[in-house]
């Protein structure tokens, strides 16, 4: 690990919803859905896809890195001169999801993409919560 890796940090959110991981996993990989709680996209479920997110203040340039349906999905997250990679973990709990949410990549420069991803992760995550909960 060189100095740089060391300076690198993270956004961790978790959650446990009251839903199970396949209702979970569809709001996070069908762009309808996506569009609902995060941003508007052309997303893909496949390795490989590169899609963009569109927000009020640009692009979001990524690229699918990993998918295990109902468990894993991992994908690149440009803009603005960040570099990161955003990664979702769903594991069963009981009737329900712990979903954890890391994003990595913020270098020692980047507190300001540091502090937006922090409380722009909580936002997304609750109108997640909701649209989850208002599938059938």
């Amino acid at each position: 690990m060189t100095a740089t890796d060391m300076n690198v940090r993270s956004v961790i959110k978790e959650r446990i919803l009251e839903h199970p991981p396949e209702k979970v996993w569809r709001a996070l990989t069908q762009e309808h859905l996506i569009r609902e709680w995060l941003m508007a996209c052309d997303f893909e479920p496949q390795v490989g896809h590169g899609f963009a997110l569109n927000a009020p203040w640009g692009t979001i340039t990524c690229e699918v890195l990993e998918i295990e349906p109902h468990k894993t999905l991992s994908y690149s997250w440009q803009a603005q001169g960040l570099e990161s990679v955003v990664t979702w973990t769903l594991t069963k709990a009981g009737s329900g999801t712990h979903l954890r949410m890391v994003q990595t990549g913020f270098g020692p420069d980047q507190e300001q993409a540091y502090r937006g991803a922090t409380a722009g992760w909580t936002r997304f995550l609750d109108k997640l919560e909701q649209v989850v909960s208002n599938l059938r």
